[in-house]
């Protein structure tokens, strides 16, 4: 079965640095579109950061300029590089596999999530 599981996450100071990894089995990595997305308490989950099959990448405005989606499509990984982070991107992670933007085709996967926590 298809399975996303993260890592990275962890407890950082304000003005730190982490790099979240979301390893994928089970479907061809290489052909769909990931993303990370976060959830804070009593917050709805939202997008932080998209990429492509191709590599093309977005990201929401609150993250632009301080995080980096980046693929390995060799090691079926998605990275999420964030720096200079700051107490309000505290949440919890998660990795999600989809098709390209513009595909006909239904599906949706998500890993299981990895807290990122934000001290001031």
């Amino acid at each position: 079965q298809v399975q996303l599981v993260e890592s990275g996450g962890g407890l950082v100071q304000a003005g730190g640095s982490l790099r979240l990894s979301c390893a994928v089995s089970g479907i061809i990595f290489r052909i769909n579109a990931m993303g990370w997305y976060r959830q804070a308490p009593g917050k709805q989950r939202e997008l932080v950061a998209g990429i492509t099959s191709r590599g093309s990448t977005n990201y929401a405005n609150s993250v632009k300029g301080r995080f980096t989606i980046s693929r390995d499509n060799a090691k079926n990984t998605v990275y999420l590089q964030m720096n200079s982070l700051k107490p309000e991107d505290t949440a919890v992670y998660y990795c999600n596999l989809g098709p390209d933007p513009g595909s006909l085709a239904k599906y949706d996967y998500w890993g299981q999530g990895t807290q990122v926590t934000v001290s001031s």
